[in-house]
This record gives C-alpha cells, structure tokens and sequence, in this order.
C-alpha cells in the first residue's frame, strides 16, 4: 500500500483543498496520482462536515448543498432496504454494503444526539422506526438485566455471593465475573447510580460481597 494511505488524509492536502485547489492541481503540485489525493480528500470530507463548503467558497463557487442528491439517493437506498430486510443494518455483518449502511446511519445518531440533524435526514428516516437506537447499547442493556434477575435468584436460593475464581459451576462463575465487574466499575465510579440503586435494591450487600471462606490476607 502506498505510504500515504497509511496516514490518510494527509493535512497538507487537506489544506490545499480547503484553500480551494482541486484534487487534480494538488496532485500535480505533490506529484501524487489524482486517485491518491481523491482517497485522502473522501477521508478528510467523512471527517470534516464543513470542509466542502470551505472548498468551494475558496475556489469562488456556490457551497454544494447538503444533503446533496446524492447523500438523499443513499438514504433512500437505506431505507428500501430495511424495509425490505425488517431490520437495521448491523456494523458487525459479515456484508461490507451492510456494514456502510450501519455506519452512515450512527452517523447520523451523532447528529441526532448533538442536535445538527439535517432536517431532509430527520424527515426522510422518520420511515424507519427505531433507527436512532444502538442496536448493540441496546443488547448490552437487556444484557445486563438479566444478569441482575439470575443473580439475585442465585442469592434467594441461599448461595453466598458467587466467585470469579476457584468456582463450582459455570453458572458460578458467570455471575462471579458480572459482579465482580461491577464492582470494579463502582469503585472507579464508572457504575451508572441508576444501576448502583438496582443492585442495592436486587442483591443488597453487593459491594462487599463474600465474607466468609476467603483466604487470608498476607
């Protein structure tokens, strides 16, 4: 692979185009392939929303609009294409075409949450119901619930607090590893309170844990 394309988008290509040179003047100028510097600049446009804009004001022509057609026409696929499959495109696809569609979508959930949504892009994926949320987060979520319920039913059974380590079943462990994970998490204060109020609720005693048959301490 060329060593520029390790390192794309090179800024001082970057800059050219944002001063209003076109990709063929700074491939000639850095005597690089047009390809090359079109590879860089497709990189750079993805990063920097308003870089498109500041190159054709540069070069003294009217801003492109955005959505352009074509960001419209890539909606519009998007969504023909949930409708026809009923679900939303997953980033973890083994499809490259379906793993774009979810990275353009969680793109725009950036712009959604920070509230710069095009309102073309709003209107337009109001056709598609549930788009905003992260399929994933989601998972990780009811994950997480359940984990809590299988937990708390282990302690109502009369089981002390399960262990990560030198465990008796695999349903031991699995549940010595979760709370144990939360309780990392609480004590760097990385644990959502709503959560922490969960398990204080579900399995109170949870941030002690195991009092009796630990080792001692040396």
């Amino acid at each position: 692979m060329d060593r520029r394309l390790r390192r794309a988008p090179d800024a001082e290509w970057v800059l050219m185009y944002r001063l209003g040179l076109s990709r063929q003047r700074i491939a000639a100028l850095v005597r690089a392939e047009p390809n090359t510097v079109g590879y860089h600049l497709v990189i750079a446009r993805r990063q920097d929303l308003g870089l498109e804009a500041e190159h054709q004001a540069a070069a003294g022509a009217a801003p492109a609009p955005y959505p352009s057609p074509k960001d419209l026409a890539r909606m519009k696929g998007i969504i023909a294409w949930v409708s026809a499959e009923g679900r939303i495109p997953e980033d973890r696809s083994g499809d490259r075409d379906e793993r774009s569609m979810a990275r353009w979508l969680s793109g725009r959930r950036h712009e959604a949450a920070a509230g710069t949504l095009d309102p073309a892009y709003r209107d337009g994926l109001a056709q598609v119901p549930g788009w905003q949320e992260n399929r994933r987060e989601s998972e990780d979520e009811a994950r997480w619930h359940r984990r809590l319920d299988q937990l708390a039913a282990y302690r109502e059974e009369g089981h002390d607090w399960p262990r990560h380590h030198d465990y008796d079943s695999v349903r031991e462990h699995t549940l010595g590893v979760w709370i144990h994970t939360q309780r990392f998490k609480r004590r760097r204060g990385e644990l959502d309170p709503a959560k922490v109020k969960l398990l204080d609720a579900a399995v109170p005693g949870w941030q002690t844990g195991r009092t009796r048959g630990r080792r001692p301490r040396r």
